[in-house]
């Protein structure tokens, strides 16, 4: 669990620093993130299984 709440929050940083860069509205970026999150948390689900 713990090497999945870092990845969780390194992907965080990383997806606010980008969505700050191209001037992404700032009350906006929370929601965004999370969809980001959402988005890798399936893809990852995906990989596992195959």
């Amino acid at each position: 669990m713990t090497k999945r709440e870092n990845a969780r929050a390194q992907i965080r940083v990383i997806v606010k620093r980008i969505l700050r860069k191209y001037g992404y509205p700032p009350d906006k970026q929370e929601k965004a993130t999370q969809t980001v999150l959402e988005q890798a948390e399936i893809l990852c689900q995906e990989w596992v299984e195959r």
